[in-house]
């Protein structure tokens, strides 16, 4: 009887427990901006699958991204961007979905059947288009064009002439304002001295 209730007991966590099977994507990339086999891939920041192979052609990137549960749903509305993330820049497909999705949509869902092909949903071998997302070499670029910009004389003076005359706008502002605020006391001590020889 013991042994009976135990593995009852073993079939019920076995089934609860069991890991839906996974399914494939394909992301068609201009250029493969690092990516590598086991290259983690992200659903709105977390780790959904990874990069399973790499095929360059002559006019893209095909990328195969193994997603780790069948019940891990990615609308076919959705950015995909290979970005660079952590210390090492290492890069990641990041997928985000642009769409609101309702619980009915998802309901029994099936990722290998027939009938996925109609839904909002990328199928099993589905093929989704990815462009390139934050690049730190992007920003490194960037940097140096903007301290080159800078180190031009001309651009240089133009922005201390730009300061001094936001200083001299700012000072005369102070001074309308303190003009305005006297004559605001004149008017109230006027009007304080009208009204109270009145009463």
């Amino acid at each position: 009887m013991l042994c009976f209730c135990i593995y009852i007991c073993y079939c019920s966590f076995e089934f609860k427990y069991k890991k839906k099977p996974n399914y494939s994507v394909f992301v068609l990339l201009h250029n493969g901006y690092g990516l590598k086999e086991g290259s983690e891939v992200l659903m709105r920041g977390i780790n959904i699958g990874y990069v399973n192979k790499i095929q360059v052609k002559y006019n893209y990137v095909l990328i195969k991204v193994d997603i780790n549960l069948s019940s891990i749903l990615i609308p076919k509305n959705s950015l995909v961007e290979t970005t660079q993330t952590g210390l090492l820049n290492d890069t990641v497909i990041d997928i985000t979905p642009l769409q609101t999705i309702r619980s009915q949509d998802i309901e029994k869902f099936d990722v290998f059947t027939k009938s996925c092909v109609k839904s909002v949903f990328l199928c099993h071998y589905d093929y989704i288009k990815g462009e390139r997302g934050l690049n730190y070499d992007d920003l490194v670029r960037a940097a140096t064009r903007i301290s080159q910009r800078f180190d031009d004389p001309i651009l240089f003076q133009l922005a201390s002439i730009l300061f001094q005359n936001t200083i001299d706008i700012s000072n005369e502002f102070m001074e309308l304002t303190d003009s305005i605020a006297n004559i605001t006391i004149l008017i109230y001590d006027y009007l304080y001295q009208l009204f109270s020889d009145q009463l």
